[in-house]
């Protein structure tokens, strides 16, 4: 990855274009496959396996956080043999208490929110520190925020040099970097901002905070998918992929699944590089399961609210 802000790599970031017909034609074709059941099947556990299960809200108690982890490490105790979720994700704060209720040896990561999430309007000092603080307490990954205001009025160099730091503060965690694409206006923003974030040294690309909408669209997730792809033919460097919010069911999760694999191919199909930030999601993607055991759906009360 770049080590340094370039000029020169910034305008043809800027310069690329993308062709809006070309990303509706593909993502056309994807949504109008059919999946056979034994597929269905295998994608939808694998999907339950990719799930950032999440909560990020103002009224998040420790209890909350410690329920969150149980279901991460059985999201449905009828289905025993279901896989676990990759991780829990929460803010800095409690990460100790995620920390405690998984474990040393937990198999469910541990991701926090960090850099002033979701706005990101806070000094980069306090960004840092933030980020130290949850790896220390045991985050193993960290969904930081682009400054989209300096993003949208040009300044390419400020969020590359501040991603850059928080990639630096990590130290051995993995660093989520989110474009929240709903306040980039345009594909042409969204591919600059995705080529700009894999530069500035990303683990992976992330959509969306949830708190704004539009968030994980179908167009977005394309173009943030063809940046990694050209990133990795350029590079040989695998860069991960996280679509969050606004996926909430089953059916669009498997599509997402099937865009995925067209466009960056079978290596991605796995939980380390290829998450969904999500909590509603599972509960669709339990229920799902549920019904090839019994033969129909079960009511939604039979499982958790997240």
């Amino acid at each position: 990855m770049t080590s340094t802000f370039s000029p020169e790599a910034a305008r043809e970031w800027r310069s690329a274009r993308v062709d809006d017909a070309t990303i509706n034609a593909r993502i056309s074709r994807v949504r109008s496959r059919s999946i056979k059941t034994d597929t269905k099947v295998r994608l939808l556990k694998l999907a339950l396996s990719m799930i950032d299960l999440t909560t990020l809200e103002g009224a998040d108690t420790p209890e909350k956080v410690r329920a969150l982890c149980r279901k991460a490490e059985q999201p449905y105790a009828a289905l025993p043999d279901l896989p676990h979720t990759a991780a829990v994700c929460v803010y800095p704060n409690l990460v100790p208490v995620a920390a405690a209720a998984l474990g040393a040896d937990r198999t469910v990561k541990i991701a926090s929110v960090a850099t002033g999430f979701p706005s990101g309007h806070v000094p980069l000092r306090l960004k840092l520190a933030e980020t130290e603080a949850a790896v220390a307490a045991g985050a193993d990954e960290i969904d930081m925020v682009i400054d989209r205001g300096a993003f949208l009025s040009g300044d390419d160099e400020k969020v590359f040099n501040e991603i850059a730091a928080i990639k630096g503060a990590c130290g051995k965690a993995r660093l989520k970097v989110i474009l929240e694409t709903g306040e980039l206006g345009t594909l042409d923003n969204v591919a600059a901002a995705s080529r700009l974030a894999i530069a500035a040294g990303a683990d992976f690309i992330k959509t969306s905070t949830g708190k704004i909408k539009p968030a994980a669209t179908f167009p977005v997730v394309l173009v943030m998918l063809e940046a990694i792809r050209e990133h990795y033919l350029a590079t040989g460097e695998m860069i991960g992929m996280k679509p969050a919010g606004g996926i909430r069911d089953a059916k669009t999760a498997l599509h997402h699944l099937v865009l995925v694999a067209e466009t960056l191919g079978a290596a991605w199909m796995t939980n380390e590089w290829y998450r969904f930030g999500a909590s509603s999601l599972a509960n669709d993607l339990l229920r799902q399961l549920q019904r090839r055991e019994d033969g129909y759906y079960q009511s939604p009360r039979r499982f958790s609210v997240d």
